[in-house]
């Protein structure tokens, strides 16, 4: 096929998942005086945390300065896990940690994936939601070595709920022959991400929660106990203020800025193949992840229709159609059997990388912050969010194992990440010499 050809007629540049739930159209700002609690982040973090106090009697205002849930929160592939979702963890299983807290960690993860279940049956959030589990590929036989130390990891915090798969065995998970086995994780599922994100808003909202879309906060200064936030609808005075910005951490608030860097992640979705089809190619229906420096994360369609397509593209921000015509390529090369197979969506979200790879929660200069979702953030944020929200009520017994160490930043960074072309050419020769040359 040529590069124009992979689009079907009324190819879109918006998330498939926007076409039964598009984020809604922010009305003009109309913002109070003051709030108890100001959060930045219209996302899941922020609408999570917002939850929580509402849930404590304590309303919160959520600005963002696109609609609410427009980010990463509705345009991730909507595959979530508890400590699979953990990110330096997933690959050297966390060097240089110490292994108390590491395994505080993982604990914290786990329990973190049964309170999102509990979350969505208790606020009544239709979202296609399904613990299904997960498969992550091993690209070579070393990287099952590694995923071997995963399961361990894994199997001490939920024993038997990870599985090595030998290749002999690879049939049994997935349609293709270019893994060297891999590992089945349990404790995972699937959902529509921006139903989810939308039924995350209203949950807050019941709970007292303000709503601003189209808000775009331009600083935050201290102001007695308190502070105030400017904005492009006026000042806020706030006794509380909560950054959970991600990929989108912008230079109001610089601290947090240097410590994430955003970087984009582009999905696909195919034509309808028909569930028959999708079967053959994903038998056991789960959320698909791999191990290579450039990764694919894939899954079927909630309906089982059509398969839905990911990876980093180029780490940087390009044309979501350069990135979906990259995407095909790989999905070909991944699954000989839909050469020929158009796509409908293509698209990109910026995601947000710690620079130890971690997810972090905590309070700087007085400001609470959810930061780092490193790729994995449905869970990860869903939890943050709450965490913040109970530090801020005083009200947890423990304090969070993610709140308990720094998070780094390097000398001479503000935000931009201008190393990320340096790093996709690494990535991409790291990947060649291990045979994925695309």
């Amino acid at each position: 096929m040529t590069d124009d050809a992979v689009f079907a007629p009324g190819f879109a540049t918006t998330p498939w998942w926007w076409e039964d739930a598009p984020p809604p159209t922010p009305a003009p700002p109309s913002l109070p005086d003051a709030a108890e609690v100001a959060i930045i982040g219209g996302g899941i973090a922020g609408l999570a945390c917002a939850l929580e106090l509402g849930r404590a009697g304590v309303p919160a205002l959520v600005m963002d300065r696109e609609a609410i849930g427009w980010g990463a929160s509705s345009r991730n592939g909507g595959a979530l896990s508890g400590a699979g979702s953990l990110g330096r963890a997933k690959s050297d299983v966390a060097k240089g940690l110490d292994p108390k807290l590491l395994a505080e960690m993982v604990e914290e993860a786990e329990a973190s994936f049964d309170a999102l279940d509990a979350l969505i049956a208790r606020e009544g959030i239709d979202c296609a939601w399904r613990r299904c589990g997960r498969f992550v590929g091993a690209h070579t036989e070393a990287a099952m070595a590694t995923l071997a130390k995963r399961a361990a990891l894994l199997n001490a915090a939920d024993p038997g709920g990870a599985e090595l798969l030998p290749r002999a065995r690879l049939a049994e998970e997935l349609g293709t022959t270019r893994y060297h086995g891999g590992l089945r994780i349990a404790r995972a599922g699937g959902l529509h991400p921006a139903r989810y994100v939308q039924g995350l808003a209203k949950a807050a909202q019941r709970a007292g929660a303000m709503l601003a879309g189209g808000v775009a906060v331009q600083g935050i200064a201290r102001d007695g106990a308190g502070f105030v936030l400017a904005t492009a609808a006026g000042a806020v005075r706030a006794r509380h203020v909560m950054v959970a910005t991600n990929g989108y951490t912008g230079r109001a608030t610089p601290w947090h800025r240097r410590r994430v860097i955003p970087v984009a992640s582009y999905m696909i979705a195919t034509e309808e193949l028909g569930a028959d089809r999708v079967r053959a190619l994903l038998p056991q229906g789960r959320v698909y992840g791999d191990t290579k420096k450039i990764l694919y994360y894939f899954r079927p369609s909630p309906d089982g229709t059509r398969i839905l397509f990911g990876g980093r593209a180029t780490l940087s921000d390009t044309d979501p159609r350069i990135g979906a015509r990259w995407l095909h390529r790989q999905l070909v090369n991944l699954f000989p059997q839909l050469e020929g197979v158009r796509i409908t969506h293509g698209w990109k979200g910026n995601v947000a990388f710690a620079f130890d790879m971690l997810p972090h929660v905590g309070v700087q200069d007085g400001v609470h912050f959810a930061l780092g979702c490193n790729g994995s953030g449905v869970t990860t944020m869903t939890h943050l969010g709450t965490v913040a929200a109970r530090m801020m009520l005083g009200g947890d017994n423990r304090i969070s194992a993610f709140a308990r160490l720094p998070m780094p930043t390097i000398p001479g960074y503000t935000g931009t990440p201008w190393f990320m072309q340096l790093v996709t050419g690494w990535y991409r020769l790291k990947d060649r010499r291990d045979g994925w040359s695309v």
